[in-house]
């Protein structure tokens, strides 16, 4: 069974840290990716499996979150420079980088969610 509040705090807190990451690129969101999962699994309990999913839903419900944030901001600014097909350009491009960027998020949460969970033992 899920344990939606451990995933919301999850992704609250990986959220939180993220856009303070933003200004160290990759290491900042890998990081908070791991903070994130692991405060989920830790949250969570119940061992490695239970964990790793706990930490896999924060990193994915944090990922779309961020994707659809950036996608919308892309096709703002596409259409403000580039009319309609710039906007639909803009954020189409970013909607398919940020579902590679989800399954990152989903991989690194899951394995701190795996291990917070352990700990929470």
């Amino acid at each position: 069974m899920t344990d939606w509040r451990a995933v919301a705090w999850g992704a609250v807190v990986f959220f939180v840290i993220a856009a303070f990451g933003t200004a160290i690129p990759v290491v900042g969101q890998l990081g908070a990716g791991l903070v994130g999962g692991a405060v989920a699994g830790y949250l969570a309990g119940g061992g490695l499996g239970n964990g790793a999913w706990h930490g896999l839903l924060a990193g994915s419900v944090t990922g779309v979150a961020y994707t659809l944030l950036f996608a919308l901001l892309g096709g703002v600014l596409g259409l403000a420079g580039g009319g309609p097909l710039g906007g639909l350009l803009g954020g189409a491009g970013i909607l398919v980088l940020g579902i590679v960027i989800t399954l990152v998020f989903a991989i690194d949460s899951a394995i701190a969610g795996a291990i917070g969970a352990v700990l929470a033992e």
